[in-house]
């Protein structure tokens, strides 16, 4: 019983984690960068890959452990709608991750960060909100799980 409480414990607080983490990296990007500034934002992109994996393996515990059973999940279209969009802005944060990393070079060399290009900026604060988006809905398509919305294939919506 603990270990249950403990993983899905684990679960809420990573995704509350993920949102504070993309907040910093979103308040914290702008097109001229203090080496300051983007060191804020490489930690806290490794934070917020730290518990993504977080929220990945206690979801998958929770699964297969800890929920209402493996064929209880897999028989709800909420259930791949909500693995589909994790995976997908999963995906999609890969680009500023990278973007990122190739900023250490002149960062470990303490030279000044260099300057965002414009379209990258744009796209980078683009990319940040729609992961924003994309974390605001799994908690709604979790709680629709929650509920049996999705159970049998349909929506449910309505009943």
């Amino acid at each position: 019983m603990w270990a249950s409480a403990i993983t899905a414990y684990l679960h809420y607080l990573s995704l509350g984690v993920i949102f504070a983490a993309l907040a910093i990296e979103y308040f914290t990007l702008k097109e001229d960068l203090e080496a300051k500034e983007a060191w804020r934002i490489l930690w806290a992109d490794s934070v917020y890959g730290i518990a993504a994996v977080t929220v990945l393996v206690t979801g998958l515990l929770r699964v297969f452990y800890y929920g209402k059973g493996t064929a209880y999940y897999t028989a709800m279209t909420t259930f791949w709608l909500k693995v589909g969009l994790f995976l997908v802005v999963g995906m999609v944060s890969l680009y500023p991750t990278f973007s990122f990393l190739l900023w250490l070079k002149s960062l470990i060399g303490e030279k000044p960060a260099e300057r965002v290009k414009v379209l990258q900026y744009r796209r980078l604060k683009g990319i940040i909100v729609f992961e924003l988006i994309g974390f605001s809905i799994i908690p709604l398509l979790a709680s629709m799980m929650a509920r049996g919305i999705g159970l049998s294939g349909g929506l449910g919506i309505g009943g």
